[in-house]
């Protein structure tokens, strides 16, 4: 069994997710970091632009929205990502074999009735939520639409309840917003003839994948990074067998895809502003290594990592951070846990400096506390 510090898994972490060597444009981010992570867009923006060489949040939106190699649509965890186009076959079968809870205001056979119908009424349109609405209740009948389902302020259409579904099906994904409205049509748009892959091929390239970009890593950390059940993982790991090599991190087990077990010949250095759920403190385990002592305090919002913007030191966060923007000015705050030498000070003005330009602004930095809570 080979022996890995953690300092050297860190290294090897930074290198694969780019943020060492700049991937090659979007697309190329999304496919090594399983995805990216877009509840809040802009920070799927930097979080890309930090990885891919003079990209800004214009490529971003360009590959998105006109080139279409992005796709925005639901990924890892079931939360909004946006995922390289050319892997929709894997990921949605991936996600369509994931055991999740039953439904609980829909059969079994509803179900399947409101995905069809949401592929069809989305095939050639970009439509809102209302008029998504009144589209599957014209396929599938007025039962659909009966305001049942528990929604923050009164009662959401029954269909809704197969949303989650239908976007690991691939019969939907966002498409652009028509003013502050959100719009869903169907990724065929993006990738025609697209078809959800065989299960099993599709869950054993995404384990490969997790554990290249973000290995060494247990069942249970892959596990919390899909939002499946532990014991599943386990028996998903166990049943690759002799395509996992088993190695020690500190002391503790972990798995990666046999015979990669290579990691960089230096140590991990440099500072970096990572921001709201970004993959690396996401994706990255054990917690109690990558955000140590104060950190765990400070940075993790109830043990989750991602509610706040990291400042990450030498591959571990080291602090937060805050942007806001005003106009073409975007000012940031740093708030750093420890003192920074001379060396990490330059690094963080050239990060600082690249948010600026990646954002399509002028930055102002600011050493201080961050007042501003985690994001929900």
């Amino acid at each position: 069994m080979r022996h890995l510090s953690f300092a050297q898994v860190c290294a090897r972490r930074l290198d694969r997710q780019g943020l060492i060597s700049p991937l090659p444009g979007a697309a190329a981010v999304a496919a090594r970091l399983g995805g990216v992570h877009a509840q809040v867009l802009s920070a799927a923006e930097l979080s890309i632009g930090l990885r891919a060489r003079d990209t800004t949040r214009a490529d971003v939106r360009k590959a998105l929205w006109t080139e279409r190699s992005l796709v925005k649509t639901r990924g890892p965890r079931f939360t909004v990502h946006l995922l390289a186009t050319e892997d929709l076959p894997m990921w949605t079968g991936a996600l369509s074999a994931l055991p999740v809870q039953p439904h609980k205001l829909l059969t079994e056979k509803q179900a399947g009735q409101v995905v069809e119908a949401i592929a069809d009424a989305l095939r050639d349109a970009e439509l809102t939520t209302d008029e998504l609405t009144e589209a599957v209740v014209t396929r599938t009948g007025p039962w659909a639409g009966d305001r049942v389902m528990d929604a923050f302020q009164g009662k959401w259409p029954r269909w809704i309840e197969a949303m989650s579904l239908s976007g690991r099906r691939g019969a939907m994904c966002f498409g652009p917003n028509r003013g502050r409205q959100t719009t869903y049509t169907n990724p065929a748009r993006w990738l025609p003839g697209f078809q959800p892959a065989e299960a099993r091929p599709a869950l054993t390239e995404v384990v490969r994948r997790y554990l290249y970009a973000y290995g060494p890593a247990t069942p249970a950390h892959f596990a919390q990074w899909l939002a499946a059940p532990k014991r599943w993982a386990a028996e998903l790991f166990d049943s690759l067998g002799a395509e996992l090599e088993q190695v020690s991190v500190a002391g503790t087990s972990a798995w990666v895809v046999a015979g990669d077990t290579a990691v960089p010949s230096g140590l991990p250095d440099g500072v970096r502003l990572l921001p709201y759920f970004d993959a690396y403190p996401v994706g990255c385990f054990p917690r109690e290594h990558l955000f140590p002592g104060r950190a765990a305090e400070r940075a993790l919002a109830g043990g989750q990592a991602g509610n706040f913007p990291v400042l990450l030191v030498d591959g571990v966060v080291a602090g937060v951070w805050h942007q806001r923007r005003s106009g073409r000015r975007i000012h940031v705050t740093v708030e750093p846990l420890n003192g920074l030498t001379a060396g990490q000070r330059r690094d963080l003005d050239d990060q600082v400096q690249r948010i600026g330009e990646i954002l399509e602004g002028t930055p102002e930095l600011t050493i201080g506390e961050v007042s501003v809570g985690p994001h929900a």
